[in-house]
């Protein structure tokens, strides 16, 4: 149901007001007498529209739409005012506002003003979505100095098509350096196939990889292309390539140098041009070592290696990616908005994430979605394991230095955060001498405002 939230400091007209709403429109309606009691039930509840009254003594409408603003808060308000004047009330509406009524107006008016405000919300979000998938930048997120050197190296490997192997942890998104390599390279129309290999069936490796004629075993009715032929001149991403078995090694090698694929069945080969991007969680050199992994097919693959580094030694980046997370999820389930509370980032960014990386990250964040009914997701939200976590040293993370610098940059970042990115008054906060000094260590650590 609607959730709408009336602001008024005169009881008797918010009492009205809601009941009129209610009985006319169909909503939930909650009251608020003053200002700063609205602010507390909007970072508690999920309303989807404020009807808020300009004239009020303490806080008054015009200082509850700027500290919406500075929260960063999208649900829609309408101001309306009893005293005619309506120069305060643009005044209002380029505060943030989304339109104004005067207190004596039908009610049957201001349900539909509340209506066409909360559809105008749905389709600005929808659009925003849209927009999002549509455009070509980089799903890559984060601006820390370890994010900075991969996309450094990603933009140097790129234009030059040979192979590629992506190291990295579980969960670190090799998938998504493969796709930025693809986005990037020479043929970004071209299809870019991505197959796990650890997820194939050892019966059916040849066949999904170099294709089939019709016959060439049980279940075969039909000629089927394979991967590579699929891929074009595209790029052809092969995760988890260290499951695959040394049999299915050996042909893989064969088509990498001679690139022509032979389709099971057939007796004529088949050029190939797609570029191939390899990846693995293991440490492929020790695989080689164990008999596990073809020595000629390691360094076949490995003309090119981007290594993607794990959360834990990028922590600074934390706030920016769970804070698309939320927006991600929220939009792709329905849910109204919501956003983490700088203590909830505080949390996150000192948890060391070394089980699965960005992807614990977006289960996590996903779960306090679930978990906070309101606007704001706050620190009780936060799973019991990773509060936990939260007061435990890094180890293994780098060396004193690394660790240091990575320490300042998330201290300076979480105060920005909690300061709405003024450098004046974030800089007053952490006592230093004056702004200037904060934007030096900005640009010693390359921080820049999201």
């Amino acid at each position: 149901m609607t959730l709408v939230l009336v602001v008024d400091d005169v009881p008797a007209m918010a009492e009205q007001y809601a009941y009129d709403l209610k009985r006319l429109g169909g909503f939930e309606v909650h009251v608020s007498h003053d200002g700063r009691q609205a602010l507390e039930r909007l970072g508690g509840e999920a309303v989807d529209c404020v009807i808020l009254d300009l004239e009020m003594p303490g806080m008054d409408g015009f200082e509850v739409l700027r500290a919406l603003e500075r929260r960063g808060s999208e649900v829609p308000v309408i101001v309306y005012t009893g005293t005619g004047n309506y120069d305060r009330c643009i005044q209002a509406v380029r505060l943030g506002a989304y339109g104004f009524i005067d207190k004596s107006e039908p009610v049957e008016r201001v349900v539909r003003e509340i209506e066409l405000a909360i559809e105008r919300r749905r389709l600005l979000t929808e659009v925003r979505s849209l927009r999002r998938r549509l455009d070509g930048e980089s799903t890559l997120v984060g601006g820390s100095a370890a994010m900075l050197r991969l996309r450094e190296q990603i933009t140097k490997v790129a234009p030059v098509p040979s192979t590629v192997l992506v190291g990295g942890e579980s969960g670190t998104g090799k998938e998504l350096v493969a796709r930025e390599l693809h986005r990037l390279g020479p043929n970004p129309g071209a299809p870019f196939l991505a197959i796990n290999c650890a997820a194939l069936p050892e019966q059916l490796i040849e066949s999904e990889l170099f294709g089939h004629e019709r016959g060439a075993f049980t279940g075969a009715s039909v000629t089927r292309k394979g991967a590579f032929e699929a891929a074009e001149q595209g790029t052809l991403f092969l995760d988890e390539i260290g499951e695959l078995p040394l049999a299915a090694q050996a042909k893989l090698l064969r088509v990498l140098e001679e690139r022509r694929v032979t389709r099971l069945g057939a007796t004529r080969s088949l050029p190939v041009e797609a570029r191939v991007v390899a990846a693995s969680n293991r440490n492929l050199a020790a695989e080689v070592a164990a008999g596990r992994f073809r020595e000629d097919l390691f360094y076949r693959i490995n003309v090119h290696e981007i290594g993607v580094p794990p959360l834990r030694e990028r922590r600074s980046d934390v706030p920016e990616i769970a804070g698309g997370f939320v927006t991600a999820i929220c939009e792709r389930y329905g849910i109204r908005p919501k956003r983490l509370a700088a203590d909830t980032l505080d949390l996150l960014m000192a948890y060391d994430w070394s089980r699965n990386n960005v992807r614990e990250l977006r289960n996590v964040v996903e779960r306090m979605i679930i978990a906070s009914d309101g606007e704001v997701i706050g620190p009780d939200q936060v799973p019991a394991e990773v509060r936990g976590e939260s007061s435990r040293t890094s180890e293994g993370g780098g060396t004193f230095q690394a660790l240091k610098a990575e320490a300042e940059r998330r201290i300076v970042i979480t105060a920005l955060e909690r300061h709405d990115w003024h450098v004046t008054r974030t800089a007053e906060a952490l006592g230093l001498a004056d702004h200037a000094s904060l934007l030096k260590i900005m640009r010693r650590h390359d921080i820049r405002r999201p």
